[in-house]
């Protein structure tokens, strides 16, 4: 089943299923693990992600199952990161890899790869509980599954054009306000909430494809570059964390300063490129784009 929501047919009906499906293939990883257990975990981490955004749709007519059912999710999620996020590291530092200048920069990388790759390696190891944890997200994901049929919403064309209007008004004043802090100078935080504002827009768009193929896959296209740029940007934040908490794994002084530096003029290249990107992918104001979500939608709804 695509990741979308057909305007021609009843929207609960329509919501319940994505998020089953989502969830479902959530559980099928969780308990089957085709390719391992850590590369479970990493697909159906990202199923919770799609699920999350999509149940950002439904918050202006359902407020409380929104917010409960996104800490649910949020929390189930968390609880399988520990391994996952150290492999994302160890991904990093092959990135930069990927883009080193100078051979001893190349070097310095390469140093700090081994180093990451043993520092997961450990935490693997010490993670007994993984197998417990991924048996109890799947029962969560199922809880969830079953918490869908308390959804209750009106499915007329011109109540769900308004909750969608809505919705997708949130999310773009959000990336609006995101944006103006990126360009003024803002922290990894800033950028990082611009990631996730640029995320759930990229799956709106893929939700709501059906309304406007062409405009919307265009759009996706736009917003997939800029989430892929921030993505990278945020795991190079996370490994200047761990760099500046655990110096001693990165060598000695001359290593840990090109390890350094390789991440500092990589960082400040993703930003100013994102930044450009983002102002291509949210040029449209947020009023403007909602109501053409809103005609849209009701148009679409219309012709079932």
């Amino acid at each position: 089943m695509a990741f979308r929501i057909r305007p021609d047919r009843p929207f609960t009906a329509e919501f319940r299923s994505v998020a089953e499906h989502q969830l479902r293939q959530a559980i099928h990883f969780l308990e089957e693990q085709p390719e391992g257990p850590h590369e479970a975990v990493h697909d159906a981490r990202k199923k919770f992600k799609r699920v999350r955004a999509l149940y950002r749709l439904v918050q202006p007519d359902a407020k409380e199952f929104r917010k409960r059912e996104n800490e649910r999710i949020r929390d189930m999620a968390r609880s399988l990161s520990a391994v996952r996020d150290a492999t994302a590291l160890v991904e990093t530092v092959d990135y930069l890899a990927s883009e080193a200048g100078p051979p001893e920069e190349l070097a310095a990388l390469h140093f700090a790869s081994k180093a990451l790759i043993e520092r997961r390696d450990r935490i693997a190891h010490e993670e007994s509980d993984l197998p417990a944890k991924m048996a109890a997200a799947a029962q969560t994901c199922r809880e969830a599954i079953d918490a869908l049929q308390d959804l209750d919403l009106d499915d007329g064309p011109r109540r769900t054009a308004r909750r969608l209007a809505k919705a997708w008004r949130k999310q773009l004043s959000r990336a609006a306000a995101d944006l103006v802090a990126c360009e003024e100078g803002g922290d990894a935080e800033h950028f990082h909430d611009l990631r996730k504002v640029g995320q759930t827009y990229w799956m709106h768009l893929a939700l709501l494809s059906d309304l406007w193929s062409s405009a919307m896959r265009a759009k996706q296209r736009e917003a997939k570059t800029l989430v892929d740029m921030l993505g990278h940007e945020h795991d190079l934040s996370v490994l200047t964390q761990v760099v500046d908490e655990n110096p001693d794994l990165f060598g000695d002084s001359e290593t840990l300063a090109r390890v350094i530096g390789a991440i500092i003029a990589r960082q400040q290249d993703l930003r100013l490129k994102a930044v450009a990107q983002a102002k291509l992918v949210f040029a449209d104001d947020a009023d403007t784009e909602a109501a053409r979500i809103a005609l849209l939608w009701k148009e679409a709804a219309s012709r079932k």
